[in-house]
């Protein structure tokens, strides 16, 4: 089935991952987007991360550079130098063409580097694979797992705003039948030039424990990701999250979930409380949005995933119940629909 791996598939796939190295600080786990990497005698920390993209048809290159890039950034690192590797379905030059300008558009954006990769043609595709390196230094890496009890949980921008951007562009047509407006669809489209949390992070991460960009299944994976690495419990209230009246317009049109479907465009941050009015500071400085949405709480016994308690260790309570655990991302039916179709 498409989507990501459950924990504990994940967990025994991780389990015998490479050779021991005493320079890798954050190596592969459940809830960690990037991985860190002592340079000796650098004084720095070079961050890793990696993320493939295909189902984003039209704009593959561009969210393949942001979502890699957002990884190394929510590690709290500037993003310097990317590889990728694309498999395209054919071998029509416009399409390399195409997503190879997105590619270099969008890290000349960042400042970033393209530094190598690997393109070749896979008939079995229907649509171009881009899988994206992204690798940035540090003096201070960030995980997703650092949150503290009594941290405050910051979100940047709002919900939904990669699947917004996706719902206006690939599912147009649905979206109009079900009564979208075109210039609502319009606006939600140029959510796409909003999917870089690089500034975001960039305003926070002095201020932040733990930093995690919601990506697949939106701002509720994110939060139980974030809640296990940090083996903590997370309580969130709902009417906090912020949502775009476009996000809710296509969303609800389609039937899609705001909080359970693709988020790139959001940082989510554990600040302590000391700290909440200078990071919002910050973002607010930066022309970022930001709202306080939850609290980090001490957690109970148990294990979340096994034994479903309200306060084991990645549990996260919304408006005090709690998430049954990450949900799958509500766009693959859409997806999947329409591929049955066809």
């Amino acid at each position: 089935m498409t989507g990501k791996l459950g924990p504990d598939a994940l967990a025994a796939a991780l389990a015998a991952t490479g050779a021991a190295d005493g320079a890798v600080t954050q190596g592969p786990a459940y809830g960690e987007d990037a991985a860190a990497i002592d340079l000796t005698g650098a004084g720095e920390t070079l961050v890793v991360a990696a993320d493939p993209l295909s189902l984003a048809a039209e704009s593959v290159g561009t969210l393949a550079v942001h979502v890699a890039c957002n990884d190394v950034a929510a590690s709290g690192a500037d993003p310097r130098w990317l590889t990728h590797t694309l498999f395209l379905p054919d071998d029509d030059p416009a399409r390399l063409r195409t997503v190879a300008d997105q590619v270099d558009a969008t890290a000349r954006d960042l400042g970033c580097a393209v530094v190598g990769g690997h393109t070749e043609v896979l008939d079995a595709l229907d649509r171009p694979l881009c899988s994206m390196t992204a690798l940035g230094t540090t003096d201070r890496f960030v995980s997703s797992g650092g949150a503290e009890p009594g941290d405050r949980l910051l979100l940047t921008k709002g919900a939904a705003i990669e699947a917004t951007a996706i719902l206006a562009t690939d599912f147009r047509e649905e979206c109009r039948e079900a009564g979208v407006p075109a210039a609502t669809l319009d606006a939600a489209a140029g959510f796409l030039d909003e999917v870089s949390v690089v500034p975001d992070a960039a305003a926070v991460r002095d201020a932040a424990t733990a930093l995690h960009d919601p990506t697949e299944g939106g701002v509720a994976t994110a939060l139980v990701e974030m809640a296990s690495a940090s083996e903590a419990a997370f309580a969130v209230e709902r009417d906090a999250l912020p949502v775009r009246s476009e996000t809710r317009d296509c969303c609800d049109a389609l039937g899609v979930d705001p909080l359970a479907t693709f988020g790139s465009g959001a940082l989510l941050a554990a600040v302590p409380p000391e700290r909440v009015d200078e990071a919002l500071d910050a973002l607010d400085a930066a022309g970022i949005e930001g709202a306080e949405i939850g609290v980090v709480e001490a957690a109970e016994g148990g294990d979340a995933a096994t034994e479903g308690g309200d306060g084991a260790p990645g549990t996260v309570r919304i408006d005090g119940e709690p998430l049954a655990g990450p949900p799958r991302d509500e766009l693959y039916p859409l997806w999947e629909a329409r591929e049955a179709e066809e």
